[in-house]
């Protein structure tokens, strides 16, 4: 039995897990959840791919329910507690007192307790692990609690590196390599031919080459697509890697003139408009998606040249936060009369961001 503990956006989290364990065929079966993260069965394949997760923060090896399950944990020299659903801190004092007097008998053991933090960060867990051992409790709704450890973390420092020690950095405009990998796994396919035919530096191309995947991109643009290059060609070597990827310099909107095979799925954040100096009105923001749907739809037209049928497509349109409160999501149905159906719809963005990433999750129905 395992946990996973979802990222700072947990609905996208949760759909990113449920098409991964799709996508690597691995059979889960939902034990319980919460807001931040859920129990399931699963085989220990789970651990082999989880690194493949972008919006999942830790894999929790589950050893049972209750206090009685402190008894099952196994020794260690150095350890630390960390609480999803509770936030007091009598009680992670309590439980990781618990857990050292049970290991009293075993040997010395020190608990280690990071400043005013009840859950231990992956950045802390990678610099002290396997030394310190992560604990952790997990408090439904219900009164009762499950006890795990940690086995499997999200590397932030890979992830870090992958967007801040490439060669060429855009960083207002490119997406984040957090977010490239959960729109891949969003796809649900594990192999085949994947396209972004917005490929601009190569982030989300980056993605594709480092799962070993038939990696494509394309851009209007000649300098972006000499830009991605120098970014996958430091991409091999930094991960010494053996696969790369072909680009095009291409419009998106005339695919089926560059690329003469089809593709099983195209995972892409186009051209998103101007950045706003303000929060839109609703009548403004209509406007603003309305002239963007100018380029989206021949975008769309064209996709369904290269696509497969049943073939994926995750594709970011914009969304915006209103001058009045709220987000302003439009309702696109010119997609369903192109053959494209919406299957997710799952939005990001930053607090401090007036454009909101709108991500569809569509099917190619051919």
């Amino acid at each position: 039995m395992y946990a996973v503990i979802f990222g700072k956006n947990p609905r996208l989290s949760e759909a990113e897990f449920h098409a991964f364990a799709k996508r690597f065929n691995l059979k889960v079966n939902i034990i319980g959840a919460d807001r931040d993260w859920m129990v399931f069965d699963s085989s220990p394949k789970v651990e082999r791919y989880f690194h493949w997760l972008g919006g999942s923060l830790k894999l929790v090896r589950i050893v049972g329910e209750g206090e009685d399950a402190i008894g099952d944990l196994e020794y260690a020299r150095l350890f630390t507690v960390s609480l999803y659903g509770e936030s007091d801190w009598k009680l992670w004092r309590k439980l990781g007192s618990a857990i050292k007097r049970k290991f009293k008998a075993e040997g010395p053991s020190k608990f280690f307790k990071p400043a005013k933090t009840y859950a231990m960060p992956a950045e802390l867990i990678l610099k002290g692990f396997p030394e310190t051992r992560d604990f952790v409790f997990l408090f439904p709704k219900d009164g009762s609690f499950w006890v795990g450890e940690t086995v499997k973390v999200a590397d932030p420092f890979e992830l870090k590196k992958l967007d801040v020690e490439r060669p060429v950095q855009r960083p207002i405009l490119s997406i984040p390599p957090r977010l490239a990998r959960i729109m891949v796994n969003l796809t649900e396919v594990r192999k085949g031919s994947f396209l972004d035919p917005f490929c601009g530096i190569g982030t989300i191309v980056q993605e594709f080459v480092l799962q070993g995947l038939n990696a494509y991109g394309s851009d209007r643009d000649p300098e972006r697509i000499r830009d991605a290059k120098k970014n996958l060609a430091w991409l091999r070597k930094e991960f010494r890697l053996k696969n790369s990827a072909h680009l095009e310099v291409c419009d998106a909107r005339k695919l089926k003139r560059c690329f003469r095979q089809r593709f099983d799925a195209v995972v892409t954040e186009p051209y998103l408009g101007k950045p706003l100096r303000r929060n839109p009105t609703k009548g403004e923001a209509i406007k603003l998606a309305n002239e963007l749907d100018r380029l989206y739809y021949p975008v769309f037209e064209s996709f369904a040249d290269v696509l497969k049928r049943n073939g994926r497509v995750v594709f970011v349109f914009p969304a915006y936060k209103l001058s009045g409160g709220g987000i302003y999501r439009k309702d696109r149905k010119w997609l369903g009369k192109l053959g494209f159906e919406v299957l997710g719809r799952y939005t990001d963005h930053e607090e401090r961001h007036r454009l909101v990433r709108d991500i569809h999750v569509l099917r190619y129905r051919g």
